[in-house]
């Protein structure tokens, strides 16, 4: 407060470094897990062969979507939102459900900044010596643990965006390329751009994208209800605060179970205390409730003061798992997974696009024939070669030419070719008529996929 009586307040503090005490229990080795378990998906995942390529590739240049057995196409691309959407309802339906697990244990975010505070525990020590070391003055001490923290980072975001892009272009060849400095530009900048961005947001921000850039933080509480599971302070029990020996009973003190050690606060990655009630801060990870049982078993005292429990748990009433909110999510989860798999299941391997010469509406032929000129794609979604033959119907005493008569197509390739569609015109009115294109394998009739075009006559006069 100045001179004059008016107190000047900051609505933003200097961001203070958080170095998060470490804790063990069961909810830091689940984390750790689910940790090292994604982590090795991600980086082993490209590595994996499939039938001489990679099990998952996305081949942009050539649009063609390799998971393991699957190939998906442009024409396909609906199974990609398809998927996001089902992410999106098993997102909900488990927050409704658990409350901010996505967070805690499994978010991009979560996970890398995990990875990083691990590699930092390596150069620099436990929570107390990198907050002292932070805290000294620049010697040759600290420039040797800085500067060992610093490559490890670097080292590991780089493979991070190298393995990034190993999604995008067969990850093999890259890294050969990559051996003879070799790269094209793009792939330099994508390899750059995501080290950077692993290298930032997991490094430095860390639980400021928590705070302040995830909007999932923000809408959390619009599926929460009072039978999510969330991460609690039990004040009933634990008020009113105080320190005491160990081995003193609750009673005896006239306290509560809470001793006011801070340690909930020590180990949280967002620096927020939980005895405050849910905050949006909040990541879920446990890291406070396998503190807080860590003290109550050196006192004796019974776990669960800071635990995982819903609302309705704390008030002393029934929680419900199943109610109308997690019933509707999990029965569009199962509808749409159920059709997801049908579609995918009963998906034709054959797919045909007709498309009409623009450059001529017709041709009259010698004899008395129209003729339409058509480009004709056809796509083989299957790992099998085939060797297509065409027919159209439609018009009467419609005919069809191509070259040539006969396409192979390989598994997995496309190839257009030219098709000469012609009617007689005495089987003719002025104006469009809707044809049909068939492709038809030739060693298998059950196997075909069919185009429709329109046909253009002339005018009788």
């Amino acid at each position: 407060m100045s001179d004059s009586g008016v107190r000047t307040e900051y609505l933003y503090a200097k961001r203070e470094k958080i170095h998060a005490r470490e804790i063990s229990g069961t909810f830091d080795r689940l984390r750790s897990v689910a940790a090292i378990t994604l982590l090795g998906v991600y980086y082993l995942m490209p590595w994996i062969p499939w039938h001489g390529r990679q099990a998952i590739l996305f081949d942009l240049p050539a649009r063609k979507f390799y998971i393991f057995g699957i190939t998906l196409w442009p024409q396909d691309f609906f199974y990609l939102s398809w998927l996001l959407i089902m992410a999106a309802l098993l997102l909900f339906l488990a927050t409704a459900v658990a409350g901010r697990v996505w967070c805690g244990y499994a978010c991009p975010q979560t996970v890398w900044t995990r990875a990083f505070v691990w590699l930092e525990r390596l150069a620099e020590g436990n929570f107390l010596r990198r907050k002292k070391l932070d805290q000294s003055r620049w010697n040759r001490n600290k420039i040797l643990r800085k500067g060992t923290r610093q490559v490890l980072w670097i080292v590991f975001a780089f493979w991070t965006g190298f393995t990034f892009l190993g999604y995008f272009t067969p990850i093999q060849s890259l890294g050969s390329r990559l051996a003879t400095f070799d790269l094209g530009g793009w792939e330099t900048f994508w390899i750059c751009f995501y080290s950077i961005a692993t290298f930032g947001n997991a490094g430095y921000l860390r639980e400021q994208v928590c705070k302040y850039m995830c909007p999932y933080a923000r809408f959390q509480s619009a599926m929460f209800d009072d039978d999510s599971l969330i991460i609690s302070y039990d004040a009933a029990r634990g008020e009113p605060r105080g320190s005491r020996r160990r081995g003193t009973s609750p009673a005896e003190a006239n306290l509560g179970d809470c001793i006011d050690c801070n340690i909930c606060v020590q180990v949280c990655p967002t620096g927020i205390d939980i005895r405050k009630g849910l905050q949006y801060e909040c990541i879920a990870c446990a890291s406070c409730v396998d503190a807080c049982d860590s003290v109550m078993d050196r006192m004796g005292y019974p776990r669960g003061l800071v635990r995982y429990t819903t609302q309705n748990s704390l008030d002393g009433k029934p929680t419900r798992i199943f109610r109308l909110r997690t019933l509707i999510y999990s029965a569009l989860l199962a509808g749409m997974f159920a059709l997801f798999v049908y579609s995918l299941a009963t998906r034709e391997p054959l797919h045909v696009d007709v498309i009409r010469d623009r450059n001529a509406l017709y041709r009259e032929l010698p004899g008395g024939r129209i003729e339409n000129v058509y480009t004709v794609k056809i796509l083989n979604k299957s790992d099998i070669s085939h060797t297509m033959i065409f027919t159209v119907s439609g018009l009467p005493g419609i005919e069809i030419e191509t070259d040539p008569a006969r396409l192979t197509l390989e598994g997995g390739q496309i190839k257009s070719i030219a098709a000469r569609i012609s009617v007689p015109r005495t089987a003719l009115v002025a104006g469009g008529h809707d044809i049909v294109l068939r492709a038809e394998a030739a060693d298998d009739e059950q196997l075909y996929a069919e185009g429709e075009a329109r046909f253009i006559a002339p005018s009788s006069q």
